[in-house]
C-alpha cells in the first residue's frame, strides 16, 4: 500500500475546514468528517481542535482580529490600539460585533516585532497602527462588506 507522501498534517486540515466556515469555527460534524480522515478517535482531534487558539469549537465572526500584547507592541503603544477598536466596535475580548463582522481576540506574540504595535485581521497583516489608522483600517473592511452586497 503506497502513502501519499504529502498528506496534510491533522492542524492544517483544521485549519482550512475552519477557514470555510463563514464564523469561522468546527462544528461537530467537521470534527467527525476529519476524525474519519485522518483515521483518529473524535476525542483525539476535538483536543487538538480545544489545544490550539487559532482553531475553535465557538462560532466567531468572519474577520477575526488578533492583536498582539507582548513587551514590543506594549512599548510602541498597543493599549491605546486595542482602546480604539474596543471602542470603535463597541465590543472586548472574546466577543463577536452584532452583524457578525469582527471577533476580538488576544494574542501573546505575532511574531511581527518589527511592525508593533500589530494585529493580524484573519491572515492580513496590519503594522505600525495608531488608534486613527486601525479605525481606518476597520472602516474599509467594513466598507469592502457593504459593497460585497450590492
Amino acid at each position: 500500500m503506497k502513502e501519499k507522501f504529502f498528506q496534510k498534517s491533522l492542524i492544517e486540515d483544521l485549519l482550512d475546514e475552519q477557514n470555510k466556515h463563514p464564523q469561522k469555527y468546527l462544528p461537530p460534524k467537521t470534527l467527525k468528517k476529519i476524525a474519519k480522515k485522518h483515521k483518529r478517535p473524535i476525542p483525539q482531534v476535538y483536543s487538538v481542535a480545544s489545544f490550539y487558539p487559532r482553531l475553535s469549537l465557538k462560532p466567531r465572526a468572519k474577520y477575526i482580529i488578533r492583536v498582539c500584547e507582548n513587551l514590543a507592541c506594549h512599548m510602541e503603544g498597543a493599549e491605546k490600539v486595542i482602546e480604539a477598536i474596543k471602542e470603535f466596535l463597541n465590543i472586548d475580548f472574546g466577543e463577536t460585533t452584532k452583524d457578525g463582522l469582527f471577533y476580538l481576540e488576544k494574542s501573546s506574540c505575532l511574531g511581527l516585532c518589527s511592525l508593533a504595535p500589530v494585529i493580524l485581521i484573519n491572515d492580513d497583516i496590519h503594522g505600525n497602527l495608531t488608534p486613527e489608522k486601525v479605525k481606518e483600517i476597520l472602516k474599509n473592511y467594513i466598507e469592502k462588506e457593504k459593497s460585497s452586497k450590492n
